[in-house]
Order: structure tokens, then C-alpha cells, then sequence
């Protein structure tokens, strides 16, 4: 049966990085696509890429009924579109970035939704956002303080360790994708 993948952590924890790396360590045939997000960011601004849309854009495609899961975050929209179901009736399992504090509405649009937390600890965590360099000293510091929010527990629930080496753990989440998106397959 096809799964939604919810991947979700800290800003900093390194997901996009993570998920790129298990994206490239999936076999070619396997039944697993990756959503891209919409958000109201400019397209170069680093990180993911994702689908740039200005606020006006972002309310029309929402108010619209366009999006299968939204929030806000960081002062941006983050819209995952329908499309998604169209891709799990195919026979596809999804993986999507997603947002803890969006967990509760995803899980009710996804009850058999697996997901998974990325978690690093808070000095690496400091370290990545020092190095990625998008934050002030201010901005970092409520990230970090946003990282120690507490997430829905769910007995589905994955917590996934991400301090170690890029290929290693993207290894590591890739096998994870794939045991997932073949439970319950011919495969």
C-alpha cells in the first residue's frame, strides 16, 4: 500500500541534504516519488528546491483547494500540492518535507501517514545553522529554541538520528523509504 512519508525536524537539521541523498541512493524502479514544496521564498534562496510562488499566488492555489497539505512558518507559506494523491493512487509511496507543528493536520488528512523526525543534537545543530549562514545571531538563536518544541508523538512515529556522515545516513533513510514503500507490494 502506498504511504505519505512525512519528513519533518528543526531548520538546520539537515533534511533537504538528507533527503536529496537517500533520493539518490533509491533504485531507479523504485515505486517512491519525492514532493516538491510551494513556498512563498524566492527560488535562489538556497536549501530545497522548491516551486516559488508570491503571497497572492500562494492564497489563490490555497483558497483554491490546490494544496493537500499548508502552513506557515518562518514568516513563508509552505504548500504541498494535490497531487500528491494522484501519485499514492498510482502506487506510489510520496515523501514529502514536512513541518512538526503541521504533524496534527497531516496526520488527519493521512491517518497512515509514517513520520519521521529528524533529529540532531543542539550543537551540531548550532554548528549547521553557523554554516549555512542564512540566520543573524537573533534568528539563530529562536531556531534553536524552536528546535526543543515538543512533536505529536505517534505510535508510527520514527525518530531518525541524523549526526552522522551525509552518506551514511542517507543510506539509512533511503532503506527506510524503500522497506516502507514496499510493505504490502508484490515486490
Amino acid at each position: 500500500m502506498p504511504r505519505l512519508i512525512y519528513i519533518m525536524g528543526p531548520s538546520g537539521c539537515g533534511k533537504d541534504s538528507l533527503m536529496a541523498e537517500a533520493r539518490l541512493r533509491l533504485p531507479a524502479e523504485a515505486p517512491v516519488v519525492f514532493a516538491h514544496r510551494y513556498i512563498t521564498r524566492p527560488a535562489d534562496a538556497g536549501g530545497e528546491n522548491h516551486v516559488a510562488l508570491n503571497r497572492a499566488e500562494f492564497q489563490l492555489r490555497r483558497t483554491r483547494g490546490l494544496f493537500a497539505l499548508h502552513w506557515d512558518s518562518h514568516g513563508f507559506s509552505y504548500g504541498i500540492g494535490r497531487e500528491i494523491d494522484i501519485w499514492m493512487e498510482a502506487g506510489l509511496s510520496v515523501v514529502v518535507n514536512g513541518s512538526r507543528a503541521a504533524l496534527p493536520s497531516a496526520l488527519g488528512a493521512y491517518p497512515a501517514l509514517l513520520p519521521v523526525l529528524v533529529e540532531v543534537t543542539e550543537e551540531v545543530l548550532r554548528e549547521r545553522l553557523n554554516a549555512r549562514g542564512r540566520e543573524n545571531a537573533a534568528e539563530m538563536e529562536k531556531r534553536l529554541a524552536r528546535a526543543r518544541m515538543a512533536v505529536t508523538e505517534t505510535p508510527a512515529l520514527v525518530r531518525f538520528d541524523n549526526s552522522g556522515p551525509l552518506a551514511d545516513r542517507g543510506q539509512v533513510l533511503a532503506s527506510l523509504i524503500l522497506e516502507i514503500a514496499l510493505d504490502g507490494t508484490d515486490s
